[in-house]
C-alpha cells in the first residue's frame, strides 16, 4: 500500500513543530508527516519520499526562507510534481511573489501568518478532496 505524505517547510523549528503537532491532531495517522527548514533540504526529502514509494500529496511552505523563497521552491516542486498540492504559509510575501506562485505553481492557497488553526486544516482537507 502507497505511503501518503504532507510536507512542511519553514526555517523556523517553532513554526514547524506548532504545523506539525496541528497536522497530527486534525489527520492522526493518515498519513507521514515531514518537515524541512528550507528549500534544498526539501527538495532531498521529495526525492526520499519517491524512493520509498511515498506518495506526497500536500506541500505547505513559508515565503522568506534563506537560499530559496517559497514561490520559488514551489514553482520548481510543480515543474517535477505538477500533482502535488501547494500552500504558501507565510508573512511577508509581496503580492507579486503569490500571483507568481497561482500562475507557475498552480498555488492551492495562501496562508498569512499568524494563521488560524481551523483554517489551516479545512484548507487542507480541502486541498486533499482535489488529490
Amino acid at each position: 500500500m502507497t505511503k501518503l505524505a504532507i510536507l512542511c517547510v519553514d526555517d523556523e523549528v517553532i513554526i514547524l513543530n506548532s504545523l506539525l503537532r496541528q497536522l497530527q491532531t486534525a489527520f492522526d495517522d493518515h498519513y507521514i508527516y515531514e518537515t524541512a527548514e528550507n528549500a534544498s533540504e526539501a527538495l532531498e526529502l521529495i526525492e526520499e519520499l519517491q524512493e520509498e514509494n511515498t506518495d506526497l500529496l500536500v506541500i505547505v511552505s513559508d515565503w522568506l526562507m534563506p537560499g530559496a523563497k517559497g514561490d520559488e521552491f514551489l514553482i520548481q516542486v510543480h515543474q517535477q510534481f505538477p500533482g502535488v498540492v501547494k500552500i504558501l504559509l507565510t508573512g511577508q510575501a509581496d503580492e507579486a511573489a503569490v500571483e507568481r506562485a497561482q500562475s507557475q505553481a498552480n498555488l492551492f492557497n495562501c496562508l498569512r501568518k499568524p494563521w488560524n488553526e481551523s483554517d489551516l486544516i479545512q484548507c487542507i482537507q480541502s486541498a486533499l478532496g482535489t488529490v
